[in-house]
């Protein structure tokens, strides 16, 4: 039986829109150019930070980041980055005694701001602050822990096959890989996607699939 729903962050209940374009505007780029890196990182299979790198190579993103905080223009997180249905979803999915949990790759600060909303969830937690990233093994050991419930009975949603949907079969979980973003755009029907146990189009279908699936599985 599930018990506990663990969400992954960018893209799942964040949009990014808010992160590139202060990336862009930090770089002194155009913010479509970055973009268009950003979705050729994705279709080539890498990591978007090379998009960064394209355009600066060399740079320190750790250092890059701390300068960034000091001018006064580092990571911000507020309501209007929330994806509409995140809320509601959650709201919905505390009520039915599930275990709601965040946790993804981002930063310690990301963390702070995500805790600061208020979120309908349990718990909170970030790569930044385990010090181990998706999509390693250990961050989904963490994820176990911090669930305090068995692996089966865990949900990882997410939108990134690679990182999310993939990690999470591998240690036990069920998955949900939500089409958004140009990873759960781009990736949704290819067979990585199809590792999933779910596919959906918005969080708000979250909360009718699980109940079925404890009718069922009871």
């Amino acid at each position: 039986m599930i018990r506990a729903v663990a969400f992954d962050i960018g893209e799942t209940l964040v949009c990014d829109d808010r992160h590139w374009s202060s990336w862009a505007d930090w770089l002194g780029v155009p913010r479509h150019t970055l973009s268009a890196l950003v979705g050729a990182m994705v279709a080539q299979g890498r990591d978007n930070a090379e998009a960064i790198r394209l355009l600066r190579p060399g740079i320190d993103l750790a250092a890059e980041y701390e300068a960034r905080e000091i001018a006064g223009r580092g990571e911000r997180l507020e309501e209007s980055d929330l994806y509409p249905d995140v809320r509601p979803a959650l709201t919905a999915l505390h009520d039915l005694g599930l275990r709601v949990l965040v946790a993804g790759n981002q930063t310690v600060r990301a963390a702070q701001l995500l805790r600061e909303l208020n979120l309908p969830a349990e718990a909170i937690a970030t790569s930044g602050e385990w010090r181990t990233a998706k999509p390693a093994p250990a961050f989904f050991a963490r994820v176990v822990e911090l669930s305090g419930v068995a692996p089966h009975q865990i949900v990882y949603v997410g939108d990134h096959p690679a990182n999310d949907i993939i990690p999470a079969k591998a240690a036990g979980m069920h998955a949900a890989l939500i089409r958004r973003g140009p990873w759960g755009y781009l990736w949704a029907d290819d067979p990585v996607g199809a590792a999933a146990d779910w596919r959906i189009d918005s969080l708000a279908e979250l909360p009718a699939l699980l109940e079925q699936h404890r009718g069922e599985a009871g």
